[in-house]
């Protein structure tokens, strides 16, 4: 059996069993590996421990219970968790929030959203009191907002023209030294926000691989699971997921379209040509 073969053979064993939260040596015994053996293949093909898929797994079926209403303890328990606590705690782990305020879509959360002009077309930022939340470029300003909203479908919307916006307006201008830290309020898994976290240290005008990426977060088999956060990059160009390409030189897809991410790496990389030439001069 090959190590494709292994872990291929451990996720339906996973998926099929998950509601029975599995440990790590009753998955490895399905593959005859031990436990400590199992767990170094399974995170390098799928970029996460065997526990952590598990958690995965069990999350997103208790998000479709509770969508249904059901109590959080009745969730829990359909889950294949011990009750409403453990419940509690892998929601803060994986979505960064409390059951409770996920069934609830984000009820009594104030979250403040603009509009604005950018050198790539409008966009719509969003932020509740922690920082930044939400950065989309638009073509249509009610599907924005419908979307936006989708998200957290009990929190209250208004639209202001803060602080906020006039930061990222200068962030375009490159006018940096008269900027506040921009702080974000980021919901993502934690290899979601390791993978973010590595997209801010790409510089100015500079590209990256998906696989350098993935060394970077010391994962260096987790490429294409790097590919998948690389998409659900919630805030567009301040997490500059655009700066990410293949290792063959192709640009690769893009949330926005192909075409806008060409025209925001070449418009980066003549503005960084510029400022170089006025430093040497």
């Amino acid at each position: 059996m090959t190590n494709y073969e292994r872990i291929e053979k451990a996720i339906v064993f996973i998926k099929q069993n998950f509601k029975e939260q599995p440990n790590l040596e009753e998955i490895a015994k399905q593959v005859y590996l031990s436990p400590f053996h199992f767990q170094r293949i399974f995170k390098d093909w799928a970029g996460v421990t065997p526990k952590k898929f598990v958690q995965f797994l069990s999350i997103n079926h208790a998000k479709q219970l509770l969508k249904q209403n059901l109590s959080l303890l009745d969730a829990a328990f359909e889950t294949g968790l011990s009750g409403s606590s453990r419940l509690h705690d892998l929601f803060i782990t994986i979505e960064g929030m409390t059951p409770g305020e996920y069934k609830n879509g984000g009820e009594f959360l104030c979250i403040n959203y603009s509009f604005t002009h950018s050198p790539f077309g409008e966009i719509i930022i969003a932020s509740t009191h922690k920082g930044i939340c939400h950065v989309s470029f638009i073509e249509n300003r009610n599907y924005s907002l419908k979307i936006l909203k989708s998200e957290f479908p009990n929190a209250i919307f208004q639209e202001s023209d803060n602080e906020i916006k006039q930061n990222i307006s200068k962030i375009f201008l490159l006018n940096w030294y008269d900027l506040p830290k921009v702080k974000l309020h980021l919901k993502g898994t934690e290899f979601q926000l390791k993978v973010w976290e590595a997209l801010l240290n790409i510089p100015f005008g500079s590209v990256s691989t998906y696989s350098n990426i993935a060394n970077k977060i010391k994962l260096p088999k987790s490429s294409r699971v790097v590919g998948n956060a690389v998409a659900h990059n919630p805030v567009a160009y301040l997490i500059p997921c655009h700066r990410v390409i293949k290792s063959n030189g192709e640009f690769g897809n893009y949330h926005w379209g192909p075409t806008k991410k060409e025209i925001i790496i070449g418009w980066e990389n003549a503005k960084l040509q510029t400022l170089n030439s006025l430093i040497a001069y």
